[in-house]
């Protein structure tokens, strides 16, 4: 496979990923600011603000740039239709109908209609969304258009390059944003006062909802909604869709896959992302990483980083490097 039509449909799946996290992660925001509980004491404290978004999405220094404060007006607004942000909603869907553009020899039709369909809705006529107080439909149809558009992308696209570097986009992408979602959220619980522990309960919901994993977690744990139980369960747990360890191990065997059909071309990617799955697949239990830091969550994700960029230096030059030329650079 040419290394642009490699590149194009990695960043196809990973943008369309990208558009559904930062939907759920901004409708959670919004519902858990109206639904906070009032704590005695602390008169109209709330267990979520705007702010930590900008730090998970890692746009709040772009952010200082066009707006003074990070309000339920300026925050939602940026991350939903901004043009200048890059991870908006908006901006993630026209990249990922520009990719699909160029891809329409090796994507399905119904992918492709599916993608245009979307970005025709949610993007070219959407100022009017927060203006009328639509943002919670505008965030659902966000993330129904991804779940639409995997699922036909699962049933017609032949399991051949085209569709596992599509895949190893999306689960590089999905487990990201776990971890950064795990770290802004983890750091405010340790950090928590006397006062706000009184609002545990629904800092958890709030987190286990922004990654779709509150019913899930609700049938696998009967502790209640422990930090603890939480965080090891959007990490270590085996079977969830968008727990760090599933989507790494999906992530390896998408690697690997990749591999087996690209005879003669370094593995390098493969043997990072097998190791890190290696490693969460090993954990005793989630204090390895949140007591012990072996690994850490900014290790983690500079460990999923690398595997990004070991996947662009390999498959997406205009000159990918062979096995042997790897063996003599490293």
């Amino acid at each position: 496979m040419l290394s642009r039509i490699a590149e194009n449909i990695y960043w196809l799946g990973r943008y369309v990923e990208r558009a559904e996290n930062t939907a759920r992660l901004l409708d959670v925001n919004y519902h858990a600011l109206m639904e906070a509980p009032l704590i005695p004491g602390a008169t109209g404290i709330v267990t979520e603000q705007w702010a930590p978004l900008l730090v998970i999405t890692e746009t709040e220094t772009a952010f200082r740039e066009h707006f003074d404060r990070a309000d339920a007006q300026s925050v939602p607004y940026w991350m939903s239709l901004h043009t200048e942000n890059t991870s908006s909603i908006r901006s993630s869907l026209s990249y990922a109908r520009e990719n699909a553009r160029t891809l329409r020899g090796h994507i399905s039709t119904e992918m492709w209609e599916a993608i245009n369909r979307t970005y025709l809705a949610l993007c070219a006529e959407a100022e009017e969304t927060l203006e009328e107080d639509k943002l919670h439909n505008y965030c659902v149809a966000a993330r129904e258009a991804s779940h639409l558009f995997f699922g036909i992308a699962r049933a017609t696209l032949p399991r051949d390059l085209g569709c596992y570097f599509m895949r190893a986009g999306q689960y590089l992408e999905r487990a990201d944003n776990t971890l950064r979602t795990l770290m802004v959220r983890y750091k405010s619980t340790k950090e928590q006062t006397p006062i706000t522990e009184g609002i545990e309960l629904h800092r958890g919901m709030a987190l286990l909802k922004s990654l779709s994993a509150f019913e899930a977690f609700r049938r696998s744990s009967h502790n209640g909604l422990d930090p603890a139980n939480v965080i090891e369960f959007l990490l270590l747990e085996s079977q969830f869709p968008r727990s760090v360890r599933y989507s790494v191990r999906i992530l390896n065997e998408t690697l690997t896959e990749v591999a087996q059909r690209s005879p003669g071309v370094a593995t390098e990617a493969q043997r990072k992302s097998g190791w890190l799955s290696a490693q969460l697949e090993y954990l005793k239990d989630v204090s390895a990483i949140t007591e012990e830091r072996e690994p850490s969550l900014e290790g983690i994700l500079e460990a999923l980083a690398d595997i990004s960029d070991t996947l662009s230096n390999i498959y997406f030059s205009s000159a990918p490097v062979s096995q042997s030329q790897s063996q003599v650079q490293s």
